[in-house]
């Protein structure tokens, strides 16, 4: 699936993806491939994303996501990237 991770200041991250767990207003969910679709308030935490065998991390204040199609949109004010 596609991400698309994008913050005030530019594109953080384009690629594709095979799970995303992110940090929702009631607790941390997973998006996988073929998922339904949703949009949804984040809070602060963790966006982790799996490109093949490698886990990548942004750290953010809040934003929102969008999931349709097997593409992830995610708006955020980023803290930390890792």
């Amino acid at each position: 699936m596609n991400l698309s991770i994008i913050a005030p200041h530019g594109k953080l991250f384009q690629g594709k993806v095979s799970h995303i767990t992110l940090p929702g207003e009631v607790g941390a969910f997973q998006v996988y491939i073929n998922h339904a679709p949703l949009v949804s308030a984040l809070c602060a935490g963790n966006v982790t994303y799996t490109i093949g065998t490698a886990v990548a991390m942004v750290e953010i204040k809040s934003g929102f996501v969008s999931v349709a199609n097997n593409k992830v949109h995610v708006v955020c004010e980023p803290i930390a990237v890792t």
